[in-house]
């Protein structure tokens, strides 16, 4: 995070050129009087109090129409629970990519895949790597684990106390999982594992949760852990925290990367060569020369996986569909391969093992989101892992189509073409 000092001095004499640092220290310095009014925190709203958060803003009535406008008041119910100090709703355009056909385990049919976003080309990329899978038949899909977890820790005086807690810890998992699937009646405790550093103990608890994202699910599940441990340990742990920053929550890290977090998904497809010329403009051997040369720049910036664009297609369909888009920091890690057949065919594959999404639960329920789901059919109760599957399919037709645009010389006149309103310098 170091930067060069030349890139400091020129920065500093860009700055003097307007104020001195005498000038630049007061507008840095703490300003405590005269805050403006407080908001209060509330998950249960009405009317008049979204028309009292408007009048403290102070903004204008087109302002306020545009986010809250008459379809947002009819549905005002709706977002209880999902958001305090409410004041109104974003709209993003939605279009639709596909059809895409997935040949899953859960995942079966032509599906067309909603997309909100404001980046011109994206949709029209997916749509047509989505489109090249489904002339050659469809991709397989796979779901190949899932779990999400939850890392509580605890510090104790020394590694003495550490160990005397861990010789109790390990006898407790019977306990542990009756304690936390008290909390829920879709998740469940599957497994638990332990890292020690020094006096401080985290326990890595594996949860399944149904059709649910589940990161609230296991949390209070975790919870429900930490609150037996504190009271019944012969060791009283100094300090106790839910989650202890190991898990990997919305983050990309190494630990999810080789495990899983979410779901973990693998998707593959055989494209004859002539198809490959035809759809992408590129030969098989362009493609895998590009992704080749893409793959050592992944290594060399140091980038967890080896992939084009993940969260772009993710991004969007997790906004649609009523996913924590937060989530995409760890979702979009992952792994493409591409490879020349016997036959000079392109075989390309992807396997994400973080995807974490739901179809209840969450923003799931929301009205403009659940149509999207419904538009998939894959709104409600046992399509959680179909959905996944169609997730990966949906990156795997992404990385064609970029990588195709990329080795035939295309990407930048497509987004010239489709980014209309935009100038180019």
């Amino acid at each position: 995070m170091s930067t060069h000092s030349h890139q400091a001095r020129n920065y500093l004499a860009s700055l003097l050129e307007t104020k001195s640092l005498d000038e630049f220290s007061h507008q840095l310095a703490c300003k405590p009087d005269c805050l403006p009014p407080k908001l209060r925190t509330s998950t249960r709203f009405t009317l008049s109090s979204v028309e009292h958060q408007w009048q403290l803003l102070n903004a204008s009535s087109q302002t306020q129409a545009n986010l809250f406008d008459e379809q947002t008041r009819s549905h005002l119910e709706s977002y209880h629970h999902h958001i305090e100090n409410f004041i109104g709703t974003v709209k993003l355009p939605v279009g639709i990519a596909g059809p895409l056909r997935v040949n899953g385990l859960f995942a079966q049919g032509d599906y067309y895949i909603p997309l909100a976003t404001t980046e011109a080309a994206l949709v029209a990329s997916y749509s047509r790597g989505a489109q090249l899978i489904g002339e050659a038949g469809g991709c397989s899909a796979m779901l190949l684990n899932e779990g999400v977890n939850r890392t509580p820790g605890f510090v104790f005086e020394n590694l003495q106390e550490a160990g005397i807690f861990l010789a109790w810890v390990v006898n407790q998992q019977t306990e542990f999982k009756q304690r936390a699937e008290a909390t829920t009646r879709y998740g469940q405790l599957k497994e638990m594992r332990i890292a020690v550093e020094g006096n401080h103990v985290y326990l890595d608890f594996q949860f399944t949760t149904g059709d649910a994202a589940g990161q609230n699910m296991v949390t209070i599940a975790t919870e429900a852990i930490c609150n037996y441990i504190c009271e019944c340990a012969p060791v009283k742990p100094k300090a106790a925290f839910v989650e202890a920053n190991l898990s990997g929550d919305k983050k990309a890290s190494v630990q999810s990367f080789i495990n899983v977090r979410g779901k973990k998904v693998t998707a593959e497809i055989t494209l004859p060569p002539e198809l490959v010329r035809k759809r992408l403009h590129a030969t098989p051997q362009q493609m895998v020369n590009y992704w080749r040369m893409s793959a050592l720049g992944g290594i060399l910036s140091g980038t967890i996986g080896v992939q084009g664009h993940y969260a772009n297609g993710l991004a969007a369909l997790y906004l649609a569909c009523g996913q924590d888009v937060a989530c995409v920091a760890e979702s979009a890690v992952g792994v493409t391969r591409f490879e020349v057949t016997a036959t000079g065919g392109l075989y390309a594959a992807v396997t994400l093992p973080n995807l974490i999404v739901g179809t209840v639960g969450g923003g799931t329920g929301l009205p403009s989101q659940k149509a999207c789901l419904d538009i998939l059919g894959l709104a409600g109760t046992g399509k959680a892992r179909a959905f996944a599957e169609v997730c990966a399919s949906l990156v795997l037709a992404g990385e064609l189509s970029i990588i195709g645009a990329l080795a035939s010389g295309e990407f930048t006149r497509a987004h010239q073409r489709l980014a209309r309103g935009t100038h180019v310098e």
